[in-house]
Order: structure tokens, then C-alpha cells, then sequence
């Protein structure tokens, strides 16, 4: 007999994904507080998105270099990483606080889980875990909690449409980075991180047009809770923290576990932001944001805790086989890993018919 519990002192890939993924969470969750000294220093939001994918771009440009083979492997994949991940998400997102209250448009952004889950459920007809499908549930009525949606209910469909272009981006994220992993000619996370960031600057370049903003103003000082610091200190943690450590754990955790587990993990980082943004910037965190980040914590446990759906519906494999070596993959691998391949394959046809338009020339 063989164990399925992995050596001692060496974490399971489900650990070690969770743990990742947790990271990410909390990384992803401080941009907004170091943002926000920025933007009060007279820098536009859009110019401090640019300037925060753009600094991890350069960042991550001699890893991007080491990596260049991924170029030609999987320029599909990479391609569809920097649009949707990284400059979709972002300018979605902006176009939709600029038409409804950001708490609405948070709130709409972080339904990509669940609108994971419904398509491997009813559009792919595959199983998935109950666990998972009620932490999505029980996360994202815990993010209306957060965000205090009531506050600022209104509609406005041009918004709402920009919103859910976010939320759509955001399942891109999750979906791709787990086809990274797929095919023939796997990419390294690293590589899908850092070509990732580097397409979305330029794409976002082309938006934000950085060239108009007062960038001295990053040589003074900012105010953050009353206390005055070096502008260049929140745009580091910005940078660095935020940005290039979110990207690089986020991409490897999705690896390890499911895109909707992961997705439901990363609801937390509204949480974060919301917890942050009391102790380091002084805003008020009330009742419903304590009850609502609990409720974030309890789906977040529900999705990571639950079994994976193939061992649900089989209830006999014990851990043994097939079934016992992909338990580390968390809840819905198949759906999951389903589209994945589709995005896999699709990126490595367009390879293949740009490799035969070139000998074509």
C-alpha cells in the first residue's frame, strides 16, 4: 500500500496552493490603501494603474527574458494573460466606478467565481463540489456586507456591463493561468506573469496616455492617516507587493488548486482592503464589514476544505488511483481543467497558424 499524504516536512500541493493563494489575497488587498496616498497627492487613478503594472513590468522584464522561449511556445496564452488579467480587469473596472458606486462595482467584479462555477456546471455539464459552490455563495453575500452595497444602490446598464466585463476578466485570470499548466508546451507561471504584465502596460499605455501626469510628484512626500511619508514608499509596496508578488503567487497557486477555489480564496482580498484601509488610512470598519468579512472567511474555508467533485461522485476510490493522486487539485478540477485545455488548445492552433503563415512568406 502507498500513502497519499505527502512526506513529512513537505506541504501537499493543496497546502501549498492555499498558501499561495492566501498570500496573493493579502498582497492583491494593500494596493488600494497604497493607492489611495497617491491619487490625494493629485496622480489620477488611471496613471497610478499604469504606473503600478508598468513598475512590476520592468520589474520582472529579466525574468520575462529568461523565459523569452514562452514567447514562441504559447504567444496565445500570453497574449490573452496581459489583455483580460491584467489591462481588462483594470480598465473595466475603472470604467465602471466612473458610472456606479465602487462598492456596486466591486461587488460585480468579484462575482467571477461563481460565474465560473455556472459555466463548468450548465454550460459544460460537469460536476462540481458543493462545498465549493456554497463558499462562492456564502463569499460573495459577504462581500455585499463589505462593501455596504445598500449605501449605494443604483443602476445604470452601461456600468453594470463594465462591472461584469471585470468579473469576466477575472475568471480569464484564474481560467488562464491554469491552461498555462496544459497542452504539450506548458509555460512557466513566472513567465506567464511577467509577459502578462508587460503586454498589459502597453496596452494600457495606449489608454492612459502617462506622459500627461505630473510625475514629480512621486519625488515629495504623501499623507497616509495623518502621517506624512515618501511618496516612493507606498508606490514600492504598490509595486512590488501588490503587483509583483500578488501576480506571481496568484498564477502558481491557481495550479495547485481548482480556478474556483482559488477565485473564492481571492475573494479575501476585499477584506484585506477593507482592514487595511482602517488601520493604516483611519477609515471606519463597521458591524456589517466585521460580519461580512467573516462570512468571506467561512465560504473561503467551505471551498478549500470541500473534496474534490469527481471523488464526490465516486465515493469508492478511498484515495487510491486516479482520483487519490489529483485530490490535491481541490474541488472542480474537471470543469476546470476542461476550459482550461480548450484556452490551451486554442492559443496553440493560433501558434501553429502563425508558424505556417510565416513559411507561407
Amino acid at each position: 500500500m502507498h500513502s497519499s499524504k505527502p512526506p513529512l516536512g513537505r506541504p501537499s500541493g493543496r497546502t501549498l496552493g492555499l498558501t499561495l493563494a492566501l498570500v496573493s489575497a493579502v498582497a492583491f488587498g494593500g494596493s488600494g490603501t497604497a493607492a489611495k496616498p497617491l491619487i490625494e497627492a493629485g496622480l489620477s487613478p488611471l496613471h497610478v494603474v499604469w504606473l503600478r503594472v508598468t513598475g512590476a513590468a520592468v520589474v520582472l522584464l529579466p525574468l520575462a527574458y529568461h523565459h523569452r522561449d514562452a514567447v514562441l511556445r504559447r504567444p496565445g496564452l500570453l497574449i490573452g494573460f496581459g489583455l483580460l488579467a491584467v489591462a481588462g480587469v483594470q480598465a473595466c473596472y475603472f470604467a465602471a466606478i466612473s458610472r456606479i458606486p465602487v462598492g456596486v462595482a466591486l461587488l460585480i467584479e468579484y462575482l467571477g467565481p461563481p460565474l465560473l462555477i455556472g459555466y463548468v456546471r450548465f454550460v459544460q455539464r460537469r460536476p462540481i463540489s458543493r462545498g465549493a459552490a456554497i463558499g462562492a455563495g456564502v463569499a460573495v453575500a459577504g462581500l455585499a456586507c463589505v462593501v455596504e452595497v445598500w449605501n449605494g444602490l443604483s443602476f445604470d446598464l452601461l456600468g453594470v456591463l463594465f462591472a461584469l466585463g471585470a468579473a469576466c476578466c477575472q475568471v480569464g485570470y484564474f481560467v488562464l493561468a491554469d491552461a498555462g499548466s496544459r497542452g504539450d508546451r506548458p509555460v512557466d507561471p513566472i513567465a506567464v506573469s511577467a509577459f502578462g504584465l508587460l503586454i498589459g502596460s502597453v496596452v494600457l499605455t495606449a489608454f492612459t496616455r502617462p506622459w500627461q501626469a505630473d510625475w514629480s510628484k512621486l519625488g515629495g512626500d504623501v499623507v497616509m492617516n495623518g502621517h506624512t511619508l515618501p511618496a516612493l514608499l507606498p508606490a514600492a509596496w504598490m509595486v512590488l507587493i501588490a503587483t509583483v508578488l500578488a501576480y506571481l503567487t496568484g498564477v502558481v497557486a491557481v495550479r495547485h488548486l481548482s480556478p474556483p477555489v482559488a477565485g473564492v480564496v481571492a475573494n479575501l482580498e476585499a477584506v484585506v482592503a477593507t482592514v487595511l484601509a482602517w488601520v493604516l488610512l483611519g477609515e471606519h470598519l463597521g458591524l456589517p464589514q466585521v460580519t461580512g468579512g467573516l462570512l468571506v472567511l467561512a465560504g473561503a474555508f467551505a471551498a478549500q476544505a470541500s473534496k474534490p467533485a469527481a471523488a464526490d461522485a465516486s465515493g469508492t476510490n478511498g484515495g487510491s488511483g486516479k482520483a487519490g493522486r489529483d485530490a490535491d487539485r481541490a474541488a472542480v478540477p474537471t470543469g476546470a481543467t476542461a476550459l482550461g485545455e480548450r484556452l490551451a488548445r486554442a492559443a496553440e492552433a493560433g501558434d501553429a497558424q502563425q508558424k505556417e503563415l510565416g513559411r507561407e512568406r
